[in-house]
């Protein structure tokens, strides 16, 4: 509970909280950016509808700007592992001041889409040659002054990355500038958490089971490093992944990790798509979030996360835009739905029980796993809780005659008009009127990037 003096009270027709919506709601945002219960007489109308920020919780910056680049077909099958040798030749180019342009401007339109926090799986370490730059935390500070410039909240995740395969062998030309050997990644660590702040968080991100040889996998799990902060780690993607895990590790993906590590809920397993029963079983009873992309995994033919089992099982879940091809949690949450209602041929899966709302079930659900990944006070509109929030346009007809029973519904459902209007980032207005505070300039810069990137 905050002690300091409140500068801001707000009222709300509806207030989204845990249990749904909240009418004629009161709340107050005090002068370090949190809300507090020691509201002022005087007060601001928000409007109809304000929700929590959404967290996302898997982003890759840089592939925001090569969106849009790998959609013709390639010779053969074309899958995932052709998308990749895309990715590792736009990443190739991809510089610090490149990268915080791209950044800035990918950051923009999350907070414009209703993204309040971003959790960045950042493994573009070195120079494309694999050395690293004069200042080590090049690439990672230049992802930190683009949250900053934007203002999004950011928990910045730097990656472990040091092979090229389960068989161990070494990164390829193109895959060098992602790696570290565990010593110099821990030093990476200790420098970045020096500048932890209200509006930046610095975890682990440990790219894949591939990516980190078995040899190399204790002493990085008993670091001191991994005591304290989220664990981010891409898992069980692809159906080749899988393949080869069983061949050389002699078991499944999520089955070896829950075998050599301690996953808890500071964990967050990235896509962890193809999942036996008895895997999706002991992911949701360790209260690790299963971070699920869905527009992306649709992109890359991934497959589809058993949801309706896992809910049923009480397992933890949010949302990332990852690639970048959509950057909506509307989009993201309906996706899921729309994928269990093709695979099943049945509608409403997400609502478990007669009368639930999908979207409410959903939406709750996102905001508590992204919340869980970021692992911040964020997520819901409480005492005690950081004041980032989004107010919808009353005035839309998407949400003309919508009362409290539908209005969650008809936010992910009815449409694809922008309807986040204003948005609050601890305690600071970011968008106001669907016009981000500083959009023309960052916008203006992107392009430049991009055009310098394309003639490179």
């Amino acid at each position: 509970m905050s002690n300091t003096t409140a500068v801001h009270t707000f009222k709300a027709k509806q207030l989204w909280q845990a249990a749904g919506w909240h009418g004629d709601a009161v709340f107050a945002v005090d002068d370090r950016g949190y809300l507090t219960d020691a509201a002022s007489e005087s007060s601001h109308y928000l409007g109809s509808w304000v929700l929590p920020g959404m967290p996302n919780l898997h982003s890759h910056a840089f592939q925001r700007a090569m969106a849009g680049l790998a959609e013709r077909r390639g010779p053969g099958d074309d899958s995932f592992w052709t998308w990749r040798e895309t990715m590792y030749s736009f990443a190739a180019r991809i510089d610090p001041d490149t990268l915080q342009a791209i950044a800035a401007q990918l950051y923009v339109e999350m907070l414009k889409a209703g993204y309040t926090q971003v959790c960045e799986f950042h493994y573009l370490h070195h120079q494309p040659d694999g050395t690293p730059y004069a200042q080590p935390e090049a690439m990672s500070l230049a992802l930190i002054e683009a949250a900053r410039e934007a203002g999004i909240a950011l928990t910045l995740l730097p990656v472990l990355y040091m092979s090229g395969g389960f068989d161990g062998r070494p990164l390829s030309p193109r895959q060098r500038r992602f790696g570290h050997d565990v010593d110099s990644y821990l030093r990476l660590l200790a420098n970045l958490r020096k500048l932890e702040s209200d509006q930046l968080r610095v975890g682990v991100a440990l790219h894949s089971l591939r990516a980190i040889p078995e040899s190399a996998w204790r002493s990085v799990i008993d670091s001191e490093a991994l005591k304290t902060g989220p664990i981010h780690i891409h898992i069980a993607e692809q159906i080749g992944e899988v393949q080869d895990c069983l061949a050389t590790r002699g078991a499944r993906p999520v089955e070896w990790l829950f075998n050599h590590a301690p996953v808890d809920k500071r964990w967050c397993l990235v896509h962890a798509t193809h999942l036996t029963d008895a895997e999706m079983s002991q992911l949701a009873r360790s209260g690790a979030i299963a971070g699920l992309c869905p527009t992306t995994e649709a992109n890359l033919g991934d497959g589809l996360f058993p949801l309706a089992h896992y809910l049923d099982a009480n397992g933890v879940l949010g949302v990332g835009s990852d690639s970048h091809i959509s950057i909506s949690p509307v989009e993201e949450l309906r996706w899921l739905e729309y994928g269990q209602r093709l695979s099943t041929r049945h509608r409403n899966v997400a609502a478990r029980h007669a009368g639930d709302s999908v979207g409410e079930t959903l939406w709750r659900a996102a905001l508590k796993g992204g919340a869980q990944a970021a692992d911040l006070p964020i997520g819901a509109l409480h005492s005690g809780a950081r004041a980032d929030f989004t107010v919808l346009d009353s005035e839309s007809p998407l949400l003309a005659a919508r009362d409290s029973r539908s209005a969650m519904d008809s936010y992910l459902f009815a449409g694809n008009t922008p309807l986040v209007r204003d948005v609050m980032v601890g305690g600071h207005w970011v968008v106001r009127d669907f016009r981000h505070r500083d959009e023309a300039r960052i916008a203006a810069r992107y392009r430049a990037a991009v055009e310098r990137l394309a003639q490179s």
